[in-house]
Order: structure tokens, then sequence, then C-alpha cells
């Protein structure tokens, strides 16, 4: 049975690919669209910082020159008494220990560690050790900020470097007073967590916005019904979840996925002074201004001029002077209109009509922002 002829069959064929391109746009769009675990993290579910003092071994008369660091001698000498073994204090003070170097040893604690789990630790040099390249790291115990052993770190370092010297010179590639111990650490104690206790759980948002905050608390109130979810300011929601353990993690795990609706960011241009960078989003809007700018270049050059004495003459001598030539130079400043700009696009391009150098951006958004043409923040970092 024929249920289409073929022009028919044709539209058909047409309808589906074009609600089937809309289903592919529409997806796409929802998949950039921002996620609550991309904004908010649950209070209490964070990483602990830990860090320890230690000794690496076994280095080829890199380490420390222990007459002018002493921690290193004392630090060997507290780590023999643990093994039984003690030094006189004559024999401390003498000690010349090439192929040891005091280190500070961190890592971070993940949350929801547990004894036995392996953590990555880096080593850093604390003295004047010319390379840990090929040392060991012994027994190191890793404390938190409140003072308790959280994971002890031993092994072998892993230094991406190289470096050679001799004859007075010297050659290095990389860093040579650094270096990583993949799975050089493990975890000895748990940290306990809040997660599972009351009937609530707080959002953090990672930056303070009043719209976010109730952004998330809608989508949250939308998915899981009214009264769920409360935004107590412009970094805390709190929410209401289940008591037991792995109704709760499942409820987290579902509202860590709800979608966003979008939002504008407030306006901000952030700019590094240090190395001329300037950064803004799409929210920055430039009102209509006149900005005059010129430069001043100021060269000196040296000229060398020898004077030398008459032939046949008696006692003169040969001097050697320099001449000075000193130039200033102004470029005349072209007053320039920059008309109103609504998209970031506009204000860019009003900018590099300018033709000013990114040093002096810098001054130049600074001096619009205090004339009040500038609808945006300015961050300097």
């Amino acid at each position: 049975m024929q249920y289409f002829n073929t022009p028919h069959r044709i539209r058909l064929h047409w309808l589906l690919a074009a609600l089937w391109l809309t289903a592919s746009l529409l997806g796409a769009g929802t998949a950039q669209a921002s996620r609550i675990k991309e904004v908010a993290a649950v209070e209490g579910v964070r990483s602990n910082q830990l860090t320890g003092f230690g000794l690496v071994v076994g280095l080829d008369g890199t380490g420390d020159q222990t007459t002018q660091m002493p921690y290193t001698s004392q630090g060997l000498s507290n780590y023999l008494k643990q093994l039984g073994i003690t030094l006189p204090a004559a024999a401390l003070s003498s000690l010349q220990l090439k192929n040891v170097a005091a280190v500070l040893v961190t890592t971070e604690l993940p949350a929801f560690a547990r004894p036995g789990q392996a953590l990555d630790v880096t080593v850093s040099s604390m003295g004047n050790a010319k390379s840990l390249k090929g040392g060991t790291l012994i027994a190191t115990p890793l404390k938190g900020a409140d003072g308790e052993v959280y994971a002890l770190a031993q092994g072998s370092l892993v230094v991406a470097g190289a470096g050679a010297a001799a004859g007075g010179s010297k050659v290095q590639i990389n860093h040579l007073s650094a270096g990583r111990i993949p799975g050089g650490a493990q975890v000895e104690r748990i940290v306990p967590t809040p997660l599972l206790e009351g009937a609530s759980i707080t959002l953090g948002l990672q930056a303070s916005d009043f719209q976010t905050a109730r952004l998330v608390a809608a989508a949250i109130n939308h998915r899981f019904g009214a009264d769920s979810a409360r935004a107590l300011d412009g970094r805390t929601v709190k929410v209401i979840a289940p008591t037991e353990s792995n109704a709760r993690v499942s409820f987290i795990a579902e509202m860590e996925e709800l979608q966003l609706a979008a939002s504008i960011p407030s306006a901000k241009v952030v700019i590094n002074s240090r190395t001329g960078s300037i950064v803004m989003n799409q929210a920055v809007t430039l009102g209509e201004c006149a900005i005059a700018h010129g430069n001043l270049s100021i060269s000196i050059t040296t000229t060398p001029v020898i004077s030398q004495p008459s032939p046949m003459s008696t006692g003169g001598k040969t001097v050697v002077a320099e001449k000075s030539n000193i130039q200033i130079r102004q470029e005349p400043g072209v007053l320039i209109q920059l008309p109103k700009s609504t998209q970031l696009s506009d204000v860019v391009r009003a900018l590099n009509a300018l033709g000013a150098t990114p040093q002096d951006l810098l001054a130049i958004l600074q001096a619009i922002k205090a004339a009040g043409a500038l609808s945006a923040e300015l961050e300097v970092i």
C-alpha cells in the first residue's frame, strides 16, 4: 500500500532533516549551558593542604652545604635518633654532607580520601642544593593545619631537568631544585566531612553574585519542588536533602547536573599591569567620548671625539672625549571621537582605532572609566 507519492516523500524527508538539525542545535546549546556543579560546590566537600619537612638522600654531590644550612644536619640528626643512632655535638657540627638536601614536601588531601590511598607529592629544596636529580625522599610525615599527621611520603624523585658545570661555565635545562613523586604519599588518617549531617546541605557559589544564587535556587525548586532550596545571600544557597547516605549522594549528583538559565555577567575589564594584558567580557559597554593620545620620546646619542696634539709638539697627549646629542620628539596628539558601543566587538574596534600600545591602553581605560564613559569594573592584577 502506498501512502505518499514522490513529492510528498521528498517534502517529508526535508521536514525530518530540518527537525533533526533543530534538535541538534538545541542539544548543542543545552550542552554549552552552565550547570550547578560549574558555579557552586557543596560546603564541607573540600581538599586540605598538607606539608612536611624532609630530607632527600642519595644525591651525587649536589646536596646542601651543611655549614651554611644547619637545619639539614639537625634534621639528619633527628632522623638518626629515631633509628637509635645518636651523634655527639662535635660530630654534628663538623658534618659535611654533600649528598643530603633539606626539602619541603607538599600535597593536597582530596575530599573523602581514605587510609591507604596514594597521593602525588611535590618536593622543593629549601637550602642551597644544586640539584635534587637522582635523590630519594626518606619517610616524611605530612601534617595539616591542625598539626596532625594525615599522610606519609617517601620515594624516588622525578626531576624534569638536566644541568652541567665545569670551569666556571654552567648549563641548565628546566628547574633542578624541585621535583615530584607520583603516588609518593599514602593517606594515614581521614578528614571527617559534614556531608551527611543535618537535614540540609549548603551550596557555596564560586563568585558572589545574587543573580546566580537566585538562578541556582530556582533550578532546584523547579526540579525537586517548591521550597527545596533557598538563597541565603549572594554566595550561599541552602538545600533540603535526604538524610539517608545513598539517597543524599544520588540527590546531589542529580542536582549538580541541573542546567541554569542564561544570565548576563557583570561587566569587568581585567588589567595585568606587569605584562600589559587586557581582557574584557562581553558585557562591557562604551559610552561616547573623545580621546587625545600622543607619545613623547627622548633619544640620546653619544659620539666619541679624539683630540690629538700638533705634529712635532712636545708634552702633548691624545685625549678621547664624548659628545652627547639629546633630542626630544613629541608626536602630535590627535583628538579621536569614540562612538557609543554596546557590543564587545565595537569596543575592541574603537580602542584599536586609537593605535595605542597595550601599555598605553592601561592608562586610557582608567581615564575613560574616570570620565564615566566605560560601563565596567576595572580590576588590576
